[in-house]
């Protein structure tokens, strides 16, 4: 018994599938699933898309890995995870511009116009977890700082990251392992069964 136990815990985590969808007609507006949860969130401006560029408004289609957590410790004591968090700094920068050789990376003073300054006054950053969007290989102009973090009131749109309410992103985190997935995607267009599709094929074409 004792050597199963040994081998049970010695075993890889198991990696967390998170699904989100953009919601009909509402492009920067989503739910986002996890086993039980099912949680409402923010996308970007301009919805999802699978060709995303830097400073689009899109939020990036595709698998996305949570790889870390960057917590505003001076506000809160958590949260609790699996993931590996560290505390945010005050001269934490984001580098966003595409011809900057760090572009797209955790960087410091000095900081410009290209950067996306992390110590906020508002609460957007107090927990930012860093999606693995672009990161290798990191390609200019691909899009950069693609990040879960808290939601502006009534989910305002975001410049392409994932944004939840506090106590729902706190739930999420609570639940999603060490290892969480995220698989992005636009609404799936609804289906025709057979009874609404032959009337369909039935109708005459219209004259153009």
């Amino acid at each position: 018994m004792r050597a199963r136990n040994r081998k049970e815990r010695a075993a890889p985590a198991r990696t967390r599938s998170i699904t989100v969808f953009s919601s009909p007609g509402t492009w920067h507006r989503g739910v986002l699933r996890c086993g039980p949860l099912s949680l409402p969130c923010a996308l970007g401006r301009s919805g999802v898309t699978h060709l995303k560029r830097e400073g689009d408004g899109t939020t990036p289609a595709g698998r996305l890995r949570l790889l870390a957590l960057i917590v505003r410790r001076d506000r809160l004591a958590g949260p609790r995870s699996g993931l590996r968090a560290r505390a945010m700094r005050r001269d934490d920068c984001w580098c966003e511009d595409p011809r900057d050789g760090r572009y797209n990376r955790l960087v410091r003073p000095p900081a410009h116009t290209g950067h996306d300054r992390m110590w906020r006054d508002d609460h957007l950053y107090d927990i930012v977890g860093v999606l693995d969007w672009n990161l290798r290989p990191r390609i200019s102009g691909r899009g950069s700082a693609i990040f879960l973090h808290l939601c502006r009131p009534g989910f305002a749109p975001t410049a392409g990251c994932i944004a939840l309410r506090g106590e729902d992103l706190k739930r999420l985190l609570a639940v999603a392992g060490p290892r969480p997935e995220f698989l992005v995607a636009a609404k799936p267009r609804k289906i025709l069964g057979k009874a609404e599709l032959l009337p369909r094929l039935a109708r005459p074409a219209a004259h153009r």
